[in-house]
């Protein structure tokens, strides 16, 4: 009997009792193929075929047992034993991939469930973008009881998104039963990664780096003087496809040619690199391009980072070298001043630009409170007309009455999305006013006025020290009585930390978020709450201090206060001098706020 039709049909097959004769009709011819051998297996472990010549065309044939004699050629012995197997799944999607970029994972795996050892011939047919990888994938047996991985690659020759690519994955169970689960629909969605952009911005020492990434995931950029690059951006995220992202790239010297690329991350874990771009910076602005040398002290490690400085013309980034890398100049120099900057999450740095607070504002004088980008473009800005305007209408305790003068010193962001910004205001003050002035005549007197702006920079509380402090306390360079120069959130209770530099004072305003009533609850400094433990009173007080700062993880109970101390008008005990003159130290006092 010879086996070359392979299309063999069963038109009918009906079992018989065993050694019993079977009646097969003439017109059946048989196969050794699979669909064959699963109904034999249906009959009983052996079976005795008629060859062809056998059958009369028209009348019965006879399949008896026992079998013909060994050496008949035209009759075969089958045995078959039939399994169960289970996959995993039917259905596997690579996700999102890039021309040219391989992806490899397991696509289904195979439990042989029966009891008997299962034979299998995995193929793929579809897209050729998918292909079997042979050497970890399943053999051409299990055995009772063990599963194996089938493990495909992905890696698509040309783009297909927004369609997907598809593939079935048939296992060709060889003894399995027929009505058992065999193929994988198999897919994945390609596109091509276009190359970047590069682009020159507003400031001369700034590069935007845009690209637009066919999937949703997250880029940052590489950047160096060479292809070995050595800097690194933060990352940005889209979570669109075709998403654009723009990064500025900062921290370059200037007048320097330097290269950058991109490294993409897609949500799925697809990565890929940008071609490599070349970027030229421009010179630094000629007010801003100052003599700095920078000295690294024998035996000491400088912390890691880079400097800014806020030279009142506008802001100036150093790297430990001295090398200017970034600069914010004023409009007008000669008019505008900088005076106070934050940096916020997003990368952005708000900025406070106005006049000296005791010094006139004349009329083309930038007086803004602005969120700028690293371009030095302008994100959000409000005015001091816009805030006058905005408190002439607002409904906050303090906020009444008050013909705001310039904004100076510091701005403060605030978690929720707050702006606090420090104002000053100017008030005759005489023995009639209120608060009454009794120490000389009437006198036109400066002070200050925090407002709390919410997202959208309308007015929701504020804070006006001439409700809350006494004038004829005048330690230093009244009238410009209080000379407030920082305001620090304290995140336990929601507090404010004020440096008032003419008052020598550092004071904890009650803000509670925006609920306090803006009560003074201590004040730290020469004549206030604290008692000096461990010091001189009043020498070692602080005195015209700047910039009080944290330094514990707590803000409230038990912490640590940091301050500038100035020095400019400390007080000494009689008879002493002052010894060098200008005497000023870092001062580290603990406070214990719980207790008052």
């Amino acid at each position: 009997m010879q086996e070359q039709d392979h299309g063999w049909r069963v038109s009918r097959f009906s079992p018989a009792p065993r050694n019993s004769a079977r009646t097969v009709p003439a017109r059946m011819s048989f196969a050794f193929g699979l669909s064959f051998t699963l109904l034999l297996a249906a009959v009983g472990p052996t079976a005795l075929l008629a060859a062809n010549n056998e059958v009369a065309a028209g009348a019965p044939a006879r399949v008896s047992s026992p079998p013909p004699a060994p050496g008949r050629a035209n009759a075969v012995h089958a045995s078959v034993t039939t399994t169960t197997a289970s996959l995993n799944t039917l259905f596997f999607d690579f996700g999102n991939n890039l021309v040219n970029h391989k992806l490899i994972h397991t696509a289904v795996v195979v439990t042989n469930t029966g009891k008997s050892t299962l034979s299998l011939n995995p193929a793929l047919s579809g897209d050729p973008s998918f292909s079997i990888v042979t050497s970890t994938s399943c053999g051409a047996t299990l055995a009772v009881g063990k599963s194996c991985d089938e493990v495909l690659r992905y890696v698509p020759a040309k783009a297909s998104s927004p369609k997907a690519q598809e593939a079935i994955l048939e296992m060709n169970f060889g003894n399995a039963a027929a009505d058992e689960p065999n193929a994988v629909a198999i897919t994945g969605v390609s596109a091509a990664l276009k190359p970047g952009v590069v682009t020159s911005t507003n400031n001369p020492q700034v590069a935007l780096y845009t690209m637009k990434l066919p999937f949703p995931g997250r880029m940052k950029v590489s950047f160096g003087p060479t292809k070995s690059y050595g800097f690194k951006t933060w990352g940005q995220t889209t979570d669109a496809n075709n998403g654009e992202i723009g990064i500025f790239v900062a921290g370059m010297k200037a007048s320097t040619e330097y290269h950058m690329a991109a490294s993409i991350e897609l949500s799925n874990g697809v990565q890929a690199t940008d071609v490599d771009h070349t970027f030229t910076t421009g010179a630094v602005p000629a007010q801003l391009a100052l003599a700095v040398t920078a000295t690294t002290m024998p035996g000491m490690t400088p912390q890691p980072g880079i400097e800014i400085t806020n030279p009142l013309a506008g802001l100036v980034a150093y790297d430990l070298d001295g090398n200017v890398i970034w600069t914010y100049p004023v409009p007008t120099p000669k008019n505008d001043i900088l005076d106070g900057f934050k940096l916020l999450p997003n990368g952005d740095i708000m900025i406070t630009m106005g006049s000296s607070p005791a010094a006139k504002v004349a009329t083309d004088t930038v007086n803004e409170i602005r969120e700028i980008n690293l371009a030095g473009d302008t994100v959000r800005e409000i005015s001091m007309v816009d805030l006058n305007a905005a408190l002439s209408t607002a409904t906050c305790a303090e906020c009444s009455n008050l013909n705001l003068y310039t904004f100076h010193h510091d701005v403060t962001p605030l978690p929720n999305g707050h702006w606090l910004v420090l104002t000053n205001l100017i008030r005759k003050l005489s023995p009639t006013t209120k608060p009454p002035l009794t120490t000389g005549p009437p006198t036109d007197v400066t002070g200050d006025v925090i407002v709390d702006l919410d997202e959208n920079l309308q007015p929701v509380w504020a804070w006006n020290e001439f409700n809350h402090l006494d004038p004829n306390r005048q330690p230093y360079s009244f009238p410009d009585w209080t000379h407030t120069n920082a305001v620090v959130y304290s995140p336990d209770d929601g507090n404010l930390i004020v440096s008032m530099r003419n008052q020598n004072w550092v004071v904890k305003v009650n803000y509670k978020n925006g609920s306090g009533d803006g009560s003074i609850l201590w004040t730290l400094g020469e004549g206030g709450t604290f008692k000096l433990i461990g010091g001189v009173d009043p020498t070692d007080w602080q005195y015209a201090q700047h910039y009080p700062s944290f330094f514990s993880p707590n803000t409230s109970g038990v912490f640590s206060l940091g301050v500038m101390d100035n020095g400019d008008d400390r007080l000494y005990p009689k008879g002493s001098k002052c010894t060098p003159p200008g005497d000023s130290a870092c001062v580290l006092p603990l406070l214990d706020d719980s207790r008052l």
